[in-house]
């Protein structure tokens, strides 16, 4: 075996065995409070957490706005840099996407390796990708997150930037690497374009089914949920963006079969080169019949990730979409009850579950069940509103339709 080899194998090993320290990195703006922004941080962590690596300390500025050179103001900038210096931190991540020049200014301070939120959430995609269909897309969101960051790649070149006849080598590599990506971005393109003709004729092949989607927040129980309603066995844990692949089981509920697909979970400042890449991918929660939104009913700010995937759906071109709001984790909702002579506010930790229940089905126009995937408490309740709302639609849609026809029991993508 060649040495470089081994040594490239005993690297790997070591890599593999070291995990990361990192420190997270916020800014409290006016449109986003302190509060906000350590649960942002929380999830930053979360993050980093299902990237391999931990977080060991976060910072957090207060800044009428990002500074547009460095994110931070200079004080605080030189401040993280000491602690990263003097606890020799491995990474540096901010909660926001960093523009090209962001990037090299940060790095040029903290000299250690710095990340985005964009790039921690492709990293894990990178992770997560199984198939060659999520590895393409995956592939191609990188690459455009790549192309207008690539100067900054270039840092050993520095020494030659400016002055007369200094602009040759530098200059010709990166152009040479940009027209390299350039071409591999178009042939990935034409790649999900071909994907996108096959995943058109897969989905012709179910015309007479009823099709729902399983669509939530990384995290809710999507995957667990699936498993319990299709007894099947998709990849679930505790981790975020446990699923990227659209998975697809035919499920029969008395006698009425459709078709079930748990999708990739949302979140927060989702990329928009993954949303794009995804699009075939996304094309199964656009043209399903009926919309199972999951919620983690015991997260502390399942209201906000209840919008945000709301506004994700109307990105898609999903939000006209008959919906169920599934509120899972009801055997982890807690709330503390109020003394007698408490007069403060009430606020989402005073409200009893029941009482919860009441303010959904009131606030929501659309049909509302909570539930647990894991105790499997209220399950039947559960399948018995998806017997009746899929007969409704199936009644609608596929009036001739009389169940002679077959297909795989179960069936993945």
């Amino acid at each position: 075996m060649h040495p470089f080899s081994q040594s490239m194998k005993k690297e790997e090993l070591t890599n593999s065995i070291h995990t990361e320290q990192a420190v997270i990195i916020g800014v409290s703006t006016p449109a986003n409070g302190l509060e906000r922004v350590n649960e942002y941080l929380d999830e930053l962590a979360f993050l980093l957490d299902t990237a391999g690596g931990v977080a060991v300390r976060k910072f957090i500025q207060n800044l009428p706005y990002p500074d547009p050179k460095t994110y931070l103001g200079s004080g605080k900038l030189e401040e993280v840099a000491l602690f990263i210096q003097e606890n020799h931190i491995d990474l540096a991540v901010f909660d926001d996407e960093l523009s090209p020049s962001q990037l090299r200014n940060v790095e040029a301070v903290l000299h250690c390796k710095v990340m985005d939120r964009t790039h921690l959430i492709l990293d894990i995609f990178a992770k997560r990708a199984q198939t060659a269909h999520a590895k393409v897309q995956v592939e191609l969101a990188q690459y455009q997150y790549l192309l207008p960051r690539l100067t900054g790649m270039w840092t050993h070149l520095q020494k030659q930037r400016g002055g007369i006849g200094m602009r040759g080598p530098g200059e010709k590599e990166i152009e040479t690497d940009r027209r390299i990506i350039r071409d591999r971005i178009a042939l990935l393109k034409r790649k999900l374009a071909d994907i996108d003709r096959q995943k058109l004729t897969q989905r012709g092949h179910r015309e007479q089914f009823v099709r729902v989607a399983l669509v939530g927040y990384t995290n809710v129980g999507k995957s667990t949920l699936m498993n319990l309603i299709s007894k099947s066995n998709v990849f679930a844990e505790n981790k975020l963006f446990a699923t990227l692949d659209t998975t697809v089981r035919k499920v029969v509920i008395n006698n009425l079969p459709f078709l079930l697909s748990d999708t990739v979970g949302f979140i927060r400042k989702l990329p928009h080169s993954l949303i794009e890449s995804f699009k075939s991918t996304l094309d199964e929660i656009r043209e399903t019949d009926l919309i199972l939104h999951v919620v983690d009913i015991s997260h502390p700010d399942f209201e906000e990730q209840i919008t945000i995937v709301n506004q994700t759906l109307q990105e898609i071109g999903a939000a006209d979409k008959p919906v169920i709001t599934i509120f899972n984790k009801i055997d982890n909702y807690r709330w503390v009850e109020k003394e007698p002579d408490d007069l403060t506010p009430r606020t989402k930790e005073n409200i009893t579950l029941e009482e919860l229940r009441q303010t959904w089905m009131a606030r929501i126009n659309h049909r509302t069940l909570f539930i647990s995937a894991k105790t499997k408490e209220n399950l039947e309740e559960m399948k018995s509103v998806l017997y009746e709302e899929i007969k409704k639609l199936h009644i609608q849609i596929y009036p001739y339709n009389n169940f002679l026809y077959e297909i795989p029991e179960t069936e993945a993508e």
